[in-house]
């Protein structure tokens, strides 16, 4: 996070924090925020994008939009001079803690590489053996080369790529000796 960003951790009770939780809690609000990082996009682009009713995708984007996710960019004249309003990501979503939130992150995982072709995923998977002062640094480190990487912005020339990491304890007990 950049200097004087705090993380937000949302406590169950809060109005405010339970309504982000829900907003958080859907596969396809997070690939919508996903697609709204780089670029705006109005809700008949994100319905068409995810195979969704423009209707159905309106709910989605207006429970982001009231949370602070997604905000709406000036209007602009669409096809046939139809009005549109743009959404994008505001970045709220990097900084929010989601208790419980791993297994939607993973579904949404899953969701996003439906139909990628193999050779495209560059998967890794590895074994570590740590104390809790390894582990700490471990994730300590992780976070902050990809929150270097997210702070730098995106490159205007780059090509869009999906980062998924996940550290958690292996059921793997020590050999009986």
């Amino acid at each position: 996070m950049a200097d004087g960003e705090d993380r937000i951790e949302l406590r169950r009770g809060d109005p405010e924090a339970e309504a982000r939780m829900r907003a958080l809690s859907s596969p396809l609000r997070l690939r919508v925020l996903r697609l709204c990082a780089f670029e705006s996009r109005t809700n008949k682009e994100l319905a068409e994008l995810l195979g969704m009713n423009p209707g159905t995708m309106l709910h989605h984007v207006r429970t982001l939009v009231q949370t602070g996710y997604l905000a709406a960019e000036p209007e602009r004249s669409g096809a046939q001079g139809a009005r549109e309003v743009p959404y994008r990501a505001t970045g709220l979503s990097w900084r929010t803690s989601m208790p419980g939130g791993s297994p939607v992150l993973i579904e949404t995982f899953l969701q996003q590489i439906q139909g990628v072709a193999p050779d495209d995923l560059d998967t890794t998977w590895l074994g570590l053996k740590l104390t809790p002062e390894h582990r700490t640094e471990f994730q300590h480190r992780l976070y902050e080369l990809v929150n270097e990487f997210k702070e730098r912005g995106p490159d205007p020339d780059g090509d869009t790529y999906s980062f998924f990491s996940t550290l958690h304890p292996d059921e793997n007990p020590p050999a009986a000796r």
